[in-house]
């Protein structure tokens, strides 16, 4: 199912926003009217994406947007009749996917809908991608300390690693698990 959440204090863009994401294709659709109710939708509901004013009472969307961000679950678009610098400036930083100028058309909203949710998918992609990587070093450098600590004790650096990975299968754990027991056993 592909949720949106569709934020804004003026119900007539809110519903003419709805309409546009519905004939998008998003089916289970959220509506609020600030950036606090925003941020609650959005971590009961995690939308693939939002759509969400600028200037709102109570809370505005960019820190709303910024708020959202610190548990990635979806595109966020702003919609705004504001465009300094600075507006523009505290969007980015708050990762906002884009930022659409009012008035707007429903080709205009569908185009920055499409950019703003391939774009996410793009940004989770390397998000998950640096994450493995990390892990992927991480288990790494504790294997090469653990075959360090067999080579100490006479072991070849072949004869060391095929210990521990014959261990490793034998006990049905991985090779960072095998490796942390080694060092813990060593320490």
């Amino acid at each position: 199912m592909k949720k949106a959440l569709i934020v804004d204090d003026e119900p007539l863009i809110r519903q003419q926003v709805t309409q546009i994401v519905a004939d998008y294709g998003f089916d289970e659709l959220y509506e609020a009217a600030d950036g606090s109710q925003a941020i609650a939708l959005a971590a009961v509901h995690r939308p693939l994406l939002t759509v969400m004013d600028v200037t709102m009472p109570v809370m505005d969307g960019i820190t709303a947007a910024d708020k959202m961000n610190r548990t990635p679950s979806g595109a966020i678009v702003l919609l705004t009749g504001i465009a300094d610098s600075e507006t523009v400036t505290r969007a980015h930083d708050a990762g906002v996917h884009h930022y659409l100028m009012k008035p707007f058309n429903a080709e205009q909203l569908r185009i920055t809908i499409d950019l703003s949710i391939h774009q996410f998918i793009e940004i989770s992609n390397l998000r998950d991608e640096v994450a493995a990587l990390k892990e992927n070093l991480e288990t790494r450098k504790l294997v090469d300390r653990a075959k360090g600590v067999l080579i100490k004790r006479g072991l070849t650096e072949p004869e060391a690693h095929r210990k521990m990975q014959k261990l490793a299968m034998n006990k049905r754990k991985s090779l960072k698990e095998v490796a942390e027991a080694f060092l813990l056993m060593e320490g």
